[in-house]
């Protein structure tokens, strides 16, 4: 598939067709609250829906109830035996490398500081943390798991930011395309994959091609579950990549907003480091991971720390080692990793089940009707047209 400018252009106009009727539908008939409400009761595939739940609501969780037909089972399977094996640095790279890389992008940071839930960087990394482990859970299609109604609600949600900005009148259309549209839709799915396999790489972890293959494929089904069009969705690494790149190149640049939100995200983690000593490597850690033209833009500073980070890929190289020399060494690596990662996850849920409800409202003091920033010019495309 190959993707231009133009080709990307059409795609800021199309959202989600059936999630966008289904929330317009729950707000005309003002049956938002009840949705909220009754479906914190819907948390596992295959559960009984509650009685009152709005029909229109009903009618969509019955037809995304189930994972795409064309999905690889067997490729699935590698996906999460790699998640396994890399856990602590996937969540590592989501934190530090693709979350800063939406930040990096003016449209997409504006768009993120439009909500009440993501005004606080705990919760929009609480939520996706969770949705992550959901998905890479044994059985994550199957009946009684957690993650096909996280992906129904994660999918309304956008919807639901759309329907307020659009009908609101807080968001120009002309010039920044839809809200969510489909090419920042597939955007974010590049942000889970292409971006943390890049991360991974730069920490000098060892990856397979087949390896990272199937970790694309795995975001390439949530994609389709979160109402990308398949059509002009890349069907495999190269492909995305030639996206990615283009995506990137065409709207990243510095904002406002990709700087307030980035010292947020500094902030939430420079409190869940013990102490103060190493509140350096957050910003540090960034800067390393998505590069200093980038950390400029969203203002990271710098410190003494930003040379001693660079040593991260020989430390793990080192830990490498050990699980590929000893069985015993590597069973207890992933076992350490699996725990670090629920105890992170842990700190930012405080415990609690992130139910990913519908925002009834956007902030009031949020409105931008035209881009604020001037547009970053990137050196000539590779992509062909």
């Amino acid at each position: 598939m190959t993707y231009t400018e133009q080709s990307l252009d059409a795609l800021r106009t199309a959202g989600d067709e059936l999630a966008d009727a289904t929330v317009a539908t729950l707000f005309e008939r003002g049956e938002v609250g009840t949705f909220n409400t009754l479906m914190r009761y819907v948390s596992t595939a295959g559960a009984p829906l509650p009685d009152g739940l709005p029909e229109v609501a009903r009618e969509y969780l019955h037809l995304t109830a189930a994972p795409p037909s064309w999905v690889d089972w067997e490729e699935m399977e590698r996906a999460r035996m790699f998640f396994i094996d890399n856990n602590v640095h996937i969540s590592t790279a989501l934190s530090f490398a693709a979350m800063p890389a939406c930040y990096v992008l003016p449209h997409v940071a504006r768009l993120l500081s439009a909500t009440h839930s993501l005004k606080y960087p705990s919760k929009r990394m609480a939520e996706t943390g969770q949705f992550t482990v959901y998905l890479m859970q044994p059985g994550a299609f199957e009946a009684g798991s957690r993650f096909i109604p996280a992906a129904q609600k994660v999918r309304l949600l956008h919807a639901a930011v759309r329907h307020h900005l659009c009908r609101e009148g807080r968001w120009d259309t002309e010039s920044l395309g839809t809200p969510i549209c489909q090419e920042d839709m597939i955007g974010g799915q590049m942000m889970f994959s292409i971006q943390v396999l890049d991360a991974l790489h730069r920490l000098g972890i060892h990856m397979s091609t087949e390896g990272a293959e199937s970790y694309y494929y795995a975001w390439r089904v949530v994609g389709a579950m979160l109402g990308v069009d398949q059509e002009h969705a890349p069907g495999d690494l190269d492909q995305a990549r030639r996206f990615s790149d283009l995506y990137m190149t065409r709207h990243m640049g510095p904002s406002e907003e990709g700087a307030h939100l980035t010292r947020q995200l500094i902030d939430l983690y420079e409190e869940v480091v013990p102490g103060t000593l190493f509140d350096p490597v957050v910003g540090a850690l960034i800067r390393y991971l998505v590069g200093d033209t980038c950390a400029d833009w969203l203002q990271v500073p710098r410190t003494p720390w930003d040379t001693a980070v660079k040593a991260a890929p020989a430390l793990l190289g080192i830990l490498e080692s050990i699980e590929d020399r000893s069985p015993l060494g590597a069973w207890a690596l992933d076992r350490l990793g699996h725990f670090t990662t629920l105890l992170e996850l842990s700190s930012l849920t405080r415990g609690r089940v992130m139910h990913y409800a519908i925002p009834e409202e956007l902030k009031k003091d949020y409105g931008v009707t035209a881009a604020r920033t001037a547009r970053w010019t990137p050196p000539a495309p590779t992509v062909t047209t």
